[in-house]
């Protein structure tokens, strides 16, 4: 693959991190704030699948559209810039995992009070402060990176 064909895919995977996660996050609280769970299972249901179908494949792509582009332009995987965006990258999946499952989780406690016209389970309300934790590092941690690949900064 070209050097421009390798940065396109690299680009369009970190943006689409980004701009999943980030829509993911305001569709989520969104959903959530108004309380009720026929809307949070609603959309809950669409978030799932849209991590599985966007962030999932870009997770995949980006390791490896990564390390062919920086073997490409002979950068060592082991330059500051890399490293810390490889270390921060760790960082983001080690959140992202949980959150796929908290969303599911999510999901099937909202499903079930919508089923039943129930209220939320208390459950759920602490689940999802949990998972709105969780999304602060990890989206700290995407945009740090995406600062490193428009700077590398040397040493």
């Amino acid at each position: 693959m070209t050097y421009f064909v390798l940065k396109f895919l690299h680009i369009v995977g970190a943006s689409v991190l980004l701009g999943t996660g980030a829509g993911i996050a305001f569709f989520m609280l969104l959903a959530h704030l108004t309380g009720r769970a026929v809307v949070i299972a609603s959309v809950a249901r669409i978030v799932v699948i849209a991590d599985f179908v966007f962030t999932a494949t870009a997770v995949i792509a980006q390791p490896i559209t990564g390390v062919l582009l920086a073997r490409n332009v002979g950068y060592s995987l082991l330059d500051a810039w890399i490293f810390w965006s490889i270390i921060l990258y760790l960082i983001t999946g080690a959140f992202w995992l949980p959150v796929v499952w908290m969303q599911t989780r999510l999901r099937d406690l909202a499903s079930e009070a919508a089923w039943t016209d129930g209220a939320l389970p208390r459950a759920y309300h602490k689940l999802f402060w949990w998972w709105f934790a969780c999304g602060f590092p990890a989206f700290g941690a995407v945009v740090t990176i995406f600062w490193l690949m428009i700077t590398r900064p040397q040493g």
